[in-house]
Formats: structure tokens, sequence, C-alpha cells
């Protein structure tokens, strides 16, 4: 990840209380805590809070073509996505192997796009080269700002629907505009209850004030990044690597299932692989979360291996404390090792947490044919 922001650090780094990221952090120039990480997070579990994650980069994509043109070039289906609606989506290279994952929201007329910062510019510029004849402009949207707006009161405290000028808060995937510019959209993860707001760049603070005033408190990357884990949702370039295929990392299925490959779309780059592993292999690594000895002498470091009687088997990735499971992270494990298997990251024991583990005893349509074929079905 980029050790500096590719957009301008956030003006709500200013604010009292609000302490700037440690050297190297993935999110750079947006504050990693306000003071009490773990009441943070408690408060995004059991009220509200907000995150400043506007280093986030933004791609606007107008033109009458947009949707369908990004349809041919990428993982989900979105050739006919409602207006008002967002997904998840990947693009991947020849090999299946993912290059950018980020989220879209198509919204009057226009497709909003939210990536990694240090991404950006390289999934911009690759739109960019793509578009050939379709009527579709890809162009750097970053005058919107993403914040993040997490916890159950957002949606019992008629407080916050107040401060967004809403009538009613958006469903899952879904937008609804805001005044003055910019949108709501309600995302599945971290938690049940969370939004993004992409608003005005230039209107950071006005919104952050509504909305600690509405009575979210101010919470860090660090209370994200911990809800996130917790969640098993991985984040592209700390729970990836060069070789990550999305069936590693649970990245398959539609908007309806929360994923971001879509397995009944037409042909695009990557398809061969997806369709390879869905129908006749296995994923050879799977995302699992880790509990990890707090007692050790530090944490493992991101792409740190994971080792069984020294051997690696896997690598680690996002490492975060969390205010109740502690010290976890979430690794890229290969399939065969048992779940109760004694593992070691870097300079601490690790376990993996069962619930974590995914299912891989589904019977494949393509195994299953030529199971059939050789008398075996």
């Amino acid at each position: 990840m980029a050790d500096t922001p590719l957009v301008a650090s956030s003006p709500l780094l200013s604010i009292p209380g609000a302490v700037p990221p440690l050297d190297g952090s993935p999110d750079p120039g947006v504050a990693w805590h306000h003071g009490d990480p773990f009441a943070e997070q408690r408060a995004a579990i059991r009220s509200a809070a907000v995150v400043d994650r506007s280093h986030r980069f933004v791609i606007a994509i107008s033109g009458e073509e947009r949707l369908t043109w990004l349809h041919t070039i990428s993982s989900q289906h979105v050739a006919a996505l409602p207006d008002r609606t967002s997904a998840e989506n990947l693009s991947l290279d020849l090999n299946g192997r993912v290059e950018h994952h980020f989220v879209m929201t198509d919204l009057d007329g226009v497709t909003w796009i939210d990536t990694e910062a240090d991404r950006g510019p390289d999934l911009l510029g690759f739109l960019q080269k793509m578009v050939f004849w379709s009527k579709a402009e890809p162009r750097d949207g970053n005058e919107l700002a993403v914040l993040s707006l997490i916890g159950p009161d957002v949606e019992t405290s008629p407080a916050f629907t107040a401060a967004l000028g809403v009538a009613s808060l958006p469903g899952v995937y879904e937008a609804v505009p805001l005044d003055g510019g910019g949108f709501v959209r309600r995302m599945p993860w971290p938690t049940a209850d969370s939004f993004d707001l992409l608003v005005p760049r230039a209107d950071l603070p006005r919104w952050w004030s509504r909305l600690t005033e509405a009575g979210a408190r101010p919470a860090g990357t660090w209370a994200f990044e911990a809800l996130r884990v917790a969640a098993h949702r991985p984040r592209i370039g700390l729970d990836t690597d060069d070789r990550t295929i999305p069936h590693e990392v649970a990245w398959i299925g539609g908007p309806a299932e929360h994923g971001a490959v879509h397995l009944e779309k037409g042909c695009y780059r990557g398809q061969e692989t997806v369709a390879r592993v869905h129908n006749l292999g296995k994923p050879p690594r799977h995302l699992v979360m880790l509990h990890l000895d707090g007692s050790a002498e530090g944490l493992p470091e991101v792409g740190e291996a994971l080792t069984a009687d020294g051997r690696a088997v896997g690598r680690v990735g996002t490492v975060v404390d969390h205010f109740e499971e502690g010290p976890i992270a979430l690794a890229l494990v290969k399939r065969s090792v048992p779940a109760d298997t004694a593992l070691v990251a870097g300079p601490c024991a690790a376990a993996i947490d069962i619930d974590s583990v995914p299912r891989h005893d589904e019977l494949q349509a393509g195994r299953a044919a030529v199971d059939r074929l050789r008398g075996r079905g």
C-alpha cells in the first residue's frame, strides 16, 4: 500500500483528538483513531460512529453506455444495474488474479466508483484505455469524499435521518441522493448497520459536524479495520497478494450474495479461471481469521509467513486489536491445513477461528458431469 496519500490529507485530521496514522499505514491522510480506539469500536457496534475514509480514490463515469461497457470488462453483472443501486466489482488479469476491487454506485446518469487510494490511478488509467468506441467517459471523481457511518442508532434514531436530510435510509446496496451533492448508500459490511456517504470534499467538515452532533462518535480507521476483520471481509493489497483469485477470498457472488463476481454473465478478462475453479476445482487457499497470542512480544506484519511446524502454510494479512476479540488477523491459508493446526505468525502463536473457515464440500456441476461420464455418477 502507498506510504503517502494520492489525495490531499483530510481537513478532519485537524480536529482536536484526531491521531494521525503511523508511518507506512495503508490509510494515509486520515485519522487512525480519536483517543480511544476500543471505545470507538464499541460505539460502532452498540450505538453509532463516523469514520473519515476520504483517502479513498473516487472515479466518475458518465455516458449512456457506461454500464454495458463496464459489464464487459469487469467481473460483476452490472449491465442493467438499476439507478440508485450499488455493487461490488473486480478487475481481473488474464489469469483470473485480482487486480482491483471497487464499490460502484449508479446515480442519476453517473457511475461513481471508489477504491483504494494507491490503486485508484491505475484503475482509472485502465478504464480510460478500455473505452475504445463506447459512449463512456471515466474521469477523476475526487471532488467527492467518503465518510462511513456505522451503528444500530443510525437506523433507529430520527436524529440521523434528519442530519442526512432523507425521508428514509436506503436498503443494502441502495443509494439516496443528498442535498448539496453526493449520496448515501448502505453497505452489508463491516456491520449490518453500515452506511457510506460520498459527499463534496469541500463539505467534509460540515458533514462531520452534522453527524457527530446527531450522536455519532468520532472514530478512526483502526475501528473500521477491526470491524472489517471480525466480519471476515478482505481488503485488496493487505489480505490479497499477486496470486489471489476471487474464490480464495470469498468474493464470489452477485449483489444479492454480497459478492463481486457474478457466475452467470458473459465473457470478461479472467473468466476462464473463475469458471474452471467454480465448476471443476477448489481454490488452493482460503481466507480465515486468526486469533493471535496477545502475550507475545509484538504482532506479525502484513505479508509475513504463517507457519506450521516451521513450514510455511499461509500468508498473514490485516492485523488489528479488536475491543472484544483481542489481537486478530486475516490470513490466506492452504486449503489442506486443518482448522485445529497450531500455527505461528511472526513472533506469536496463532489459531484459526473455526467459524471463519469456508466450506468446500459442495458438489460442483462440472465435476459431477465428469463423474457421470466416468461411470461414477
